[in-house]
Parts: C-alpha cells; sequence; structure tokens
C-alpha cells in the first residue's frame, strides 16, 4: 500500500475569477505523479462575500455555485459545474476528495429579526456586561436565490447562540436568549472564559432542528461529489458533543468510513488536543499545530535551535495515528491572523519530518508546490507584496516518500543540530536514509541493516555526485549539505 497524502489545493489568496476548479483539473495528472492521494478542497459553497470570499463566512450550504445569490452564481473557485467536474477528474486518477466543512457559523443573513440577547465581556464570555435587552441583527436565512431547492429549511434566532451585530447597538458579542441552551455551549478550553463563539451569527448546535438539518445537509453533499473525507473547520469552538454525533450519523448515511480531521489550532496546547480526542472517542484527527509551531521557531532560530526537541509536546508524538502534519496552511501564511510561517530555507528539511517519517498523515499545502503571489495590507496597514517561492526540492521529496519511506524506522538524534533517521523498507520498497542539518556539513552514521550489505547508495536530491557503500555491518556515513536535508537510497 503506498504512503497517503494530503495536499491544501488553496490558500487564503488563491486567485479568483472562477479558476481554481479548473486548476485542479489541469494539474490532476501532476498531483496523482507525485503519489497525491487526497485534495482539500477549500469550501465550495456560497459565502456572504459571493465571488470574492475565501468561504469561511458561509452563507448557503446547499449552493455549491449553482444559484444567483451574494452577487453571482460562481463562488470565488468556480461554478458547481465546475466543481463537480475538478472532483470527477481527480477521483479518475485515484485522488480522493477533502471537502472543507464549516459548521461553526453563519454570515449575511437576508432578513433581521428582533429578539432578546445579552452583551458579553469578548475578553471573558462568562462575564454579563447588560440586562437582557432587545436587539435587531441579520439572523434570518431565507435564501430567495435558491428557494426551497434541495430544503425548505429556514433559520432564525433560534438556530443560533450568539452574533456580533445588533442593529443600533454599541458593537460587541450578544449572547442570544431563547429555548434551547442555557448559555454558551460546553466546549473543551475555557479560553476568553468560553470560546464558543468566534464570528457572525454562532450556530446552536443544541437545537434539535438544526442538527437535522445538518445531518440531512452532510447526506446530501456527499451524494453531489462523492467526498472520502472532511476538513472540520474550527472544532475548539464547537462542542465536541456535536461533531461526533454528525461524523457518526454521515458515516451510518453513506456506508462509508468517512476520513474527518479537525481543526483545533492551538500550538503548545497538547493537552487540550487530547482532551478534544477523548471526548470525541477518536472520531477524527486533528492537525499537529505544536509540530507546526516547533518548525516555524526552530526556523526562526537556526543553528541556536535543539532539533532533538522537534517532536517535544506534539501530537505527532503523543498520537500518531490521529496526528495531520503541516508545514504551513492558510492560516499561518503571511498576512493572516495566526502568521507565523515555516522560513523558506527550513522547509525542505521541515517537509522531510513530515514526508519521510513513519508517523502523522502529511498535508502539503499549495503554495510549497506551486508558489504564490499577492498584495495585502499588514497589521499596521501597510500594503506589502509577498512572493511564496516553491519549496526546493520538494518534487523529489514526495517521490522519495511514494518509492522508499516504508518499513522499520530507526532514529539517529544525539546532535542537536543534526538529526538522521532510515527506513529500512518493506516487501514491496527499498528504503532509505534521511539525513538534516541546521548548522554546518555533516556525515552521519547510521545502520541501514544487514540486508544492504554492500550495497551503494545515492544522494536522491542531487546535492552529492558520490555514492555511499553500505558496510559488511550494515552501516553508512551519509553526508548532508550545511542547512539542509538529504536522501540516500539504493542504487
Amino acid at each position: 500500500m503506498m504512503n497517503a497524502t494530503m495536499i491544501q489545493f488553496f490558500h487564503w489568496y488563491s486567485a479568483g475569477d472562477s479558476t481554481l476548479y479548473t486548476e485542479a483539473v489541469q494539474a490532476a495528472d501532476y498531483l496523482a505523479e507525485l503519489g497525491i492521494s487526497a485534495v482539500w478542497f477549500p469550501p465550495a459553497y456560497k459565502a456572504a462575500g459571493g465571488g470574492f470570499s475565501v468561504g469561511y463566512d458561509p452563507y448557503d450550504l446547499f449552493d455549491l455555485g449553482e444559484f444567483d445569490q451574494k452577487g453571482g452564481i460562481a463562488t470565488k473557485y468556480g461554478t458547481k459545474e465546475q466543481y463537480l467536474d475538478a472532483c470527477s477528474v481527480l477521483k479518475s486518477k485515484g485522488i480522493s476528495i477533502i471537502a472543507d466543512i464549516v459548521l461553526n457559523h453563519k454570515a449575511g443573513g437576508d432578513e433581521k429579526e428582533k429578539f432578546h440577547a445579552m452583551r458579553v465581556n469578548p475578553e471573558n464570555r462568562h462575564e454579563i456586561l447588560s440586562e437582557p435587552i432587545e436587539i435587531e441583527s441579520y439572523t434570518k436565512f431565507t435564501f430567495p436565490g435558491r428557494g426551497e431547492t434541495y430544503s425548505d429549511f429556514k433559520w432564525d434566532f433560534q438556530c443560533f447562540s450568539g452574533v456580533d451585530y445588533a442593529e443600533g447597538q454599541e458593537p460587541g458579542i450578544y449572547q442570544i436568549i431563547h429555548d434551547h441552551g442555557d448559555g454558551w455551549e460546553e466546549i473543551i478550553s475555557d479560553e476568553l472564559g468560553n470560546y464558543d463563539f468566534l464570528m457572525h451569527n454562532d450556530l446552536e448546535h443544541r437545537n434539535p432542528f438544526v442538527r437535522a438539518e445538518l445531518n440531512h445537509w452532510g447526506k446530501w453533499y456527499h451524494d453531489q461529489i462523492g467526498f472520502d473525507g472532511v476538513r472540520l473547520d474550527a472544532v475548539k469552538h464547537q462542542s465536541p458533543d456535536f461533531y461526533k454525533e454528525w461524523l457518526y450519523t454521515l458515516r451510518a448515511n453513506t456506508g462509508k468510513n468517512i476520513f474527518a480531521v479537525g481543526e483545533y489550532w492551538a500550538p503548545g496546547a497538547l493537552d487540550l488536543k487530547l482532551k478534544y480526542i477523548e471526548a470525541t472517542e477518536g472520531c477524527m484527527s486533528l492537525f499537529d499545530s505544536s509540530l507546526h509551531h516547533n518548525l516555524h521557531v526552530a526556523s526562526l532560530q537556526g543553528a541556536d535551535y535543539d532539533l532533538r526537541t522537534l517532536f517535544d509536546d506534539t501530537l505527532t508524538l503523543a498520537n500518531p495515528l490521529l496526528s495531520v502534519t503541516v508545514v504551513d496552511n492558510h492560516d499561518t501564511q503571511p498576512l493572516q491572523e495566526l502568521e507565523a510561517p515555516v522560513e523558506h530555507w527550513f522547509k525542505p528539511l521541515a517537509y522531510a519530518l513530515i514526508l519521510l517519517r513513519k508517523d502523522g498523515y502529511p498535508c502539503i499545502f499549495y503554495p510549497d508546490l506551486f508558489g504564490a503571489h499577492y498584495t495585502d495590507v499588514d497589521k499596521e496597514g501597510n500594503e506589502q507584496e509577498i512572493f511564496l517561492n516553491k519549496v526546493e526540492k520538494i518534487e523529489e521529496l514526495l517521490k522519495a516518500r511514494q518509492l522508499y519511506a516504508y518499513g522499520t524506522q530507526r532514529d539517529y538524534f544525539e546532535d542537536a543540530n543534526c538529526l538522521g533517521w532510515v527506513r529500512e523498507g518493506d516487501d514491496e520498497h527499498p528504503g532509505c536514509a534521511v539525513v538534516l542539518s541546521n548548522k554546518e556539513a555533516y556525515e552521519k552514521p547510521m545502520e541501514m541493516g544487514l540486508q544492504y550489505a554492500g550495497q551503494p547508495f545515492r544522494d536522491y536530491l542531487g546535492w552529492f555526485p558520490q555514492e555511499v557503500v553500505i558496510d559488511e555491518n550494515g552501516w553508512g556515513s551519509f553526508p548532508v549539505p550545511a542547512g539542509n536535508v538529504s536522501v540516500w537510497v539504493p542504487v
């Protein structure tokens, strides 16, 4: 069985004009050749921002670019027809589809409603700042462009637990008073008192009619594109009980063991991620934000960083079967809210760490494979032009994962500035030796195994012309350039 590898096939500044799905079709053969087994597409449904929105402000989950709503028919990425075509082409190449699921909030309501709510302290959502007052907000969703096609459910204020807009009132967070729950929903973290509310109109998952509608939608969405996996947005802001039920129902209704990965972005807070996994009974994987944070810090500190600590306090170390590893994503890229990019020089090392080791399910990032160029405004209000270059040797690292990263792993982590490991291979694949340095050039002795005695190894990334011959005891001495990575494979 080949090693699974996912790609996040977009970034925050991906080109609009309905080109992304067309680009995916054009890239399908290339992705398959590199061993990409799953494509994570951005939120595909109509957002409040229409054709300009990245998609994380969902308006109508049933509009995949089919109805004239929010300024047009297509989403930023294309029409429903283009989306279905892209999914079909990728699946024909053996690449599965990961659908981005945003069920924490809705935005862009069609009509205002009056209801009672209390303003809360944004820094401590348990602290009530007002008596119950009548407010007016855009909590009525009637979808006039779609009508009752696919669903006749209409959303109103009882479907939400809070809003961040009240007509004529000062800006803030308003906790809605209704019959479906007292206060905020119970979540894992006590950040900001209770971080149930994130933005826009926060979904009230304790409302049985809301849960029934979202369960119906999940099956409908699967029937449209036949996804094999889901990426669940902002799970740290949602009750573990909701997604436990939603995923169980989705898997039962589709008859498929659908893969799920949740975005519980809490760098360093391994205890919270483990508590969330426990609360959801292991029904989903999580992105390893702690490993990403370590990679980011390592890239900033250079030779001062102790590479032996890269996996400390990471989900990949604590629960590798439920860890999805990333080097960067749309939230960490420059000019974004959670900006913490891995520096470009370190990215080949970082990708070697997630692609060529046995633990974790790696997800590569679109700009790292294709490059990206965009302009935005930084936190000080200054316009910046950003160039993200393709990561050097990323194609070779992806191919090395498919051809050589199999079998028993032995680590050589005795040096703070130079890590190494070997993969022995299995019955169907030869193994490899990997060495990385954040300082000067090294040669690292490592044991490949007696089965390789006398076997010459070559540098798969092409840094060194000479071969390394495994001695009679199964050992070889493998060089690496300064501040780089080398991958050695049998000739």
